[in-house]
């Protein structure tokens, strides 16, 4: 893990001659774009809140979080996105990462780990890391671009980071198309959790399907071959 615990970032952003680690070939803190990154480290929350965290310490400062977003109202950052950047100038190892997401305790910890995966992991380990969450119904706060407030949940902010290519006012890489990914072998048909019930609802119509009504020449049903109603 990156020891690096400057409030500014100045050094990993220096783009001359730039020899630290790399995601996807790439400066990480570079995976947000410059405009962001300039009102990020101008902010009061990253100058006053992200002094020296660590992964423990910004774990802390994440489950404090009560809400996420991107940018708003005058491009202000949220504590949300700080944070992100934060992670990315920290890069911790991959089972930490898993261990934020995965923990069931703090949700907004949850949120913001699927964003680092999203941001980070190869397309493969994103699918596949990020896809068991499509069940995970928890309500998320979420701040708008006009700084509003918009409820949503956890599936919801998946299926996003997983189908769009700008969330939180950062350009995603683009993924491939999941169904290439299977044709390809790289990942296995996902199984929905809902398949058993849509099953089971198909049967059910199935069956209906079968029984027809019969009527009288009153709209009247007709049981055992008699109207329901006596004359």
């Amino acid at each position: 893990m990156s020891t690096t615990h400057s409030t500014d970032a100045t050094r990993m952003l220096d783009t001359r001659g730039y020899a630290g680690p790399t995601i996807h070939n790439t400066n990480p803190l570079h995976l947000l774009e410059k405009p962001v990154r300039d009102r990020i480290t101008e902010s009061y929350y990253w100058k006053e809140q992200c002094f020296a965290l660590n992964a423990a310490t910004l774990c802390d400062k994440a489950a404090a979080l009560t809400y996420i977003g991107g940018t708003y109202g005058q491009q202000k950052p949220t504590p949300f996105l700080c944070l992100v950047f934060k992670l990315l100038q920290l890069l911790p190892e991959k089972e930490i990462v898993l261990l934020m997401l995965r923990q069931r305790d703090f949700k907004y910890l949850t949120a913001l780990a699927a964003f680092y995966v999203r941001l980070t992991f190869e397309a493969k380990e994103v699918f596949e890391v990020l896809e068991p969450l499509l069940g995970d119904w928890r309500k998320l706060r979420r701040r708008t671009r006009e700084g509003g407030w918009r409820l949503g949940w956890m599936d919801a902010w998946v299926d996003d980071l997983l189908t769009k290519d700008r969330v939180c006012a950062t350009q995603l890489r683009k993924l491939p198309n999941r169904m290439v990914l299977e044709d390809l072998g790289v990942l296995e048909v996902r199984v929905s959790p809902l398949g058993e019930e849509i099953e089971e609802i198909d049967e059910e119509e199935g069956s209906g399907d079968n029984e027809v009504e019969e009527v009288d020449g009153h709209g009247h049903t007709i049981e055992g071959g008699r109207s329901d109603v006596s004359d």
